[in-house]
């Protein structure tokens, strides 16, 4: 295995997702956990599936861009929002589940941007790590050009 461009280190302590805290090793993330409401938790602070949503969709964001450039292909208001489900597992515990939205600003078509997204899902670090073991969907949409009437 090739050595490391980089390696972040970070601590949970406390008590996990229910009130722990999570910091990085730079002190640059330093955060509380809850279990969210909708989990039945008090809520009030971020949560790792939170975390995860966006680290992935920062990563495929940054994925999205590189094929894009690689491809001369110029991405104007382009954004990526990650959804990450937590779900009951078949054999008990939890799973995770995802959506990626691909959003690309006008000027580009269907296919391209389709493709684009499909090329990021193959290099993004979290899609290849995730695959297998998460299931994700991934869409795209281009948004339509602005057309004024009276001009």
């Amino acid at each position: 295995m090739p050595a490391p461009l980089y390696t972040a280190i970070a601590t949970s302590t406390g008590d996990g997702r229910a009130g722990g805290r999570a910091v990085t090793d730079d002190g640059l993330l330093d955060v509380t956990l809850a279990v969210p409401k909708d989990m039945g938790g008090p809520g009030g602070a971020t949560n790792p599936e939170q975390l995860f949503a966006a680290g992935w969709s920062s990563c495929f964001h940054s994925a999205l861009k590189l094929v894009a450039s690689r491809r001369k292909v110029s991405l104007v208001d382009s954004a990526v929002v990650a959804e990450v489900s937590i779900v009951p597992a078949a054999a008990g515990g939890y799973a995770l589940t995802a959506a990626l939205r691909v959003h690309v600003g006008a000027g580009i078509a269907p296919e391209v941007a389709e493709s684009l997204a499909a090329a990021a899902h193959e290099v993004c670090p979290y899609s290849v790590a995730t695959r297998g073991n998460v299931p994700v969907t991934v869409t795209t949409t281009v948004a339509q050009p602005v057309t004024h009437p009276h001009e």
